[in-house]
């Protein structure tokens, strides 16, 4: 399945990633993205912060309505320090 969106949260503090990361999956399932790429990164020494906390957000009650899955990436899109998310359709 092709990437629709990229997100990249390489930089950023907790607050603002989570912020960006919400904002970006309500556009991407409005706007009818099915299949959208996070970049967590590693972090240091592969115990980032945002690589371990992000899969939390996705399954909060706040995404249970747009998310419908999410997996580690290949390593060509970012491999552990990247998710795949997919979204479910927009209800009309």
């Amino acid at each position: 399945m092709p990437i629709d969106a990229r997100l990249d949260l390489h930089g950023l503090t907790q607050e603002q990633a989570h912020a960006r990361l919400d904002a970006f999956i309500r556009a991407q399932q409005a706007r009818g993205a099915r299949c959208v790429l996070v970049i967590t990164g590693l972090g240091r020494a592969q115990s980032g912060v945002l690589r371990h906390i992000t899969p939390r957000w996705l399954e909060s009650p706040a995404h249970h309505e747009r998310v419908l899955a999410y997996g580690t990436a290949h390593p060509r899109d970012g491999g552990e320090g990247a998710l795949y998310v997919m979204l479910r359709k927009p209800r009309t």
